[in-house]
């Protein structure tokens, strides 16, 4: 690919070291949290804080035997302590460090997602400012509707991502929970005051109940966030693809010195990258269905969600975090064509102005409905030309539209030369774009 993807954080956050670094920062809090309640000496306490350590290796070779992965990696640990041992893990539940442990993978990890999604809203936000009095044509249908800018549309993907923000914020209040309520939820073999202990130590919020694991609701609630920034995400990207048709281009992905479009086809010059972040985009949402089937569990617990998410949430955040580093690089390099922009703009010949000259009619007391058929029928005097190939300008470089409304006399009635030409403005389009602005930025 062009531009190369170096950041390892995101990566680090989910490897098996990773994982039982986690295990075992839940494990030693709660060792300190019962330290505080009075059933751990100080001195075995600080033996397990200071010793207790794990060896991935050892842990897989134990795995093979107990076919339990908390047993392994609690054997593990074991091994680097004395009788203090026994003290780690003292009236927990597998998933009381498991749920508790991922609880703080998936907060770091949406912390650096946060903070890419700001940094794709501050390219979206310098890039709308450039452009802000950048004319270009709307469209509707795919179909020429009014002028608008290039900036209105880059505010448009600005505010829509700023939702997103505000959703992963949320999110992070519902997913930053830990529990240590024992085998049932029910705290029969641990004091609550040793759950908050814990939640406190690690930065977490207490589950205000829990069965034998934190509620998938929770989970599934981040994999729709991501799902959705991934929907708006893939929005910009199609849009920036559709502008670089070769019938279009008024925008196009930054083509690096020496790069090649196509084996066969030397002149290509492809959209690569906003191809490969609709792809990715397409695999972040296909993680929101396995998410929400998690929440539907047997009774107090069963690990049907296990093996789920252990892909969807590595992959789901990782994928996700290189789509937006990907997508900045897309919106910070992007190569914006004012001049064909405009040149489209007048491409059917002034038809853009229709509404303008409509609203103007009722203005003079003409109906709606026959203000509407004098507009439309010049309309389709200008589609008839385009249609036979001819130019959307007459003979003396003005628009066919224009001329065709100026000999119509049933509007000629109604409004002189001077107030049809001033329909033709496109200050008009343009005066509340400082105001539009002002709301988004």
């Amino acid at each position: 690919m062009i531009e190369r993807y170096s950041r390892e954080e995101m990566k680090n956050n989910w490897t098996m070291q990773a994982k039982y670094d986690a295990w075992l920062k839940v494990e030693k809090s709660a060792v300190k949290a019962w330290n505080k309640l009075g059933l751990i000496s100080n001195e075995d306490c600080q033996k397990i804080v200071d010793n207790a350590a794990f060896s991935v290796e050892k842990i897989d070779e134990i795995e093979k035997v107990t076919r339990h992965d908390v047993i392994a990696f609690l054997t593990s640990v074991a091994d680097s302590l004395g009788e203090e041992s026994r003290w780690v893990h003292y009236g927990m539940t597998s998933s009381d460090c498991i749920d508790t442990a991922v609880a703080l993978q998936m907060r770091d990890s949406l912390t650096i997602i946060i903070e890419d999604v700001k940094m794709v809203m501050a390219s979206l936000e310098r890039r709308a400012k450039e452009h802000k009095m950048t004319l270009m044509v709307g469209r509707s249908h795919g179909i020429h509707g009014e002028p608008i800018t290039f900036g209105l549309v880059l505010a448009i993907w600005h505010d829509e991502m700023k939702r997103n923000l505000e959703n992963l914020e949320q999110t992070m209040e519902v997913i930053s929970v830990g529990q240590i309520s024992g085998a049932m939820g029910n705290f029969a073999h641990a004091p609550m005051e040793l759950e908050e202990y814990v939640c406190k130590d690690l930065g977490l919020k207490p589950a205000p109940v829990s069965s034998q694991v934190i509620q998938r609701d929770r989970y599934a609630n981040l994999m729709n966030a991501l799902a959705l920034l991934a929907s708006t995400s893939e929005k910009i990207a199609v849009a920036i693809r559709h502008y670089q048709r070769t019938e279009v281009y008024e925008v196009e992905e930054f083509f690096t010195k020496g790069q090649k479009g196509s084996s066969a086809m030397p002149h290509k010059r492809n959209p690569i990258l906003t191809e490969n972040i609709t792809g990715l985009c397409r695999m972040i949402r296909s993680y929101a269905m396995p998410a929400m089937e998690n929440v539907a569990l047997w009774h107090e617990r069963d690990i049907s969600h296990s093996s789920v998410e252990r892909f969807i949430l590595p992959d789901g955040f990782i994928t996700t975090d290189f789509m937006l580093h990907r997508l900045n690089s897309v919106i910070d390099k992007m190569v914006v064509y004012p001049e064909n922009m405009m040149k489209n703009l007048n491409l059917t010949g002034g038809l853009v102005f229709s509404q303008r000259v409509l609203l103007e009619l009722p203005l003079k007391g003409v109906s709606r409905e026959d203000a509407y058929s004098i507009v439309q029928r010049n309309a389709m005097k200008v589609w008839a030309d385009i249609q036979q190939g001819k130019s959307a300008l007459n003979s003396e470089g003005e628009s066919l539209y224009l001329e065709y409304l100026l000999e119509d006399e049933a509007l000629g009635a109604k409004l002189s030369e001077e107030e049809i030409r001033a329909c033709f403005d496109y200050s008009y389009y343009t005066k509340n774009i400082d105001n539009i602005f002002k709301r988004v930025f």
